[in-house]
């Protein structure tokens, strides 16, 4: 049996819900906010800081890691001695180490449903979490229907939701992409790529439980 799922989702695309269905019907524990405060205590840095700047890798991020440059960790980030007091690490970095080990320590616990943060990819290479226990999803959905959702839950206009969706999505793929010199959403890296608007979120998340149960 499957008992370790990972939700990798499209901005819009109900990954969340899907996920806390899933736990829900398996009783097992859900991770994907909760990870900011493991990963603050984890790192030193700032539930804040964390918050505002995970998965935040921009391009011109991007441009300043191929000159070479490395970012330190200023007061207001709340960084005390940083990780293994390694505080020359790019924020960025340390801010992805202390997560990767929080997602790891999580999954070596027992089953559980963890919510994006690379952790497909973390998880397949610990070299601690058997392969035969772990399923690795990505949702995704057409993106009338991703926008449609944001407009109803978020309550903006169609055309400020659409823009929101897009940029998220960017910086989700710019994040995964750099971190695991993969590229986000490649079907090759995944057991399931699912279209959350063909059943619904609820059905999404039944089927999926019927897929973890006879694995």
């Amino acid at each position: 049996m499957k008992t370790i799922i990972t939700i990798s989702r499209e901005y819009g695309s109900g990954g969340h819900t899907i996920g806390k269905l899933l736990s829900e019907k398996l009783n097992i524990p859900f991770y994907d906010k909760e990870l900011i405060d493991m990963t603050a205590q984890e790192s030193g840095l700032s539930p804040d800081f964390i918050k505002t700047n995970e998965q935040s890798i921009s391009s011109a991020w991007l441009y300043n890691l191929m000159l070479g440059s490395c970012c330190t960790a200023p007061a207001s980030t709340g960084v005390t001695s940083g990780i293994g007091g390694r505080t020359n690490l790019p924020l960025v970095d340390q801010v992805f180490n202390a997560q990767r080990q929080v997602i790891i320590n999580l999954a070596e616990k027992g089953p559980c449903v963890i919510v994006g943060r690379c952790s497909d990819y973390i998880l397949r290479h610990s070299g601690t979490i058997p392969r035969d226990k772990l399923l690795n999803v990505f949702i995704y959905a057409p993106i009338e229907d991703k926008v449609k959702r944001a407009v109803e839950q978020k309550g903006l206009d169609p055309a400020t939701a659409e823009k929101e969706i897009r940029q998220i999505d960017k910086r989700r793929a710019n994040h995964y992409n750099t971190f695991t010199e993969r590229t986000w959403g490649n079907r090759e890296h995944y057991d399931l790529l699912i279209n959350s608007s063909l059943l619904g979120l609820e059905r999404t998340a039944d089927m999926l439980a019927k897929i973890v149960r006879e694995s």
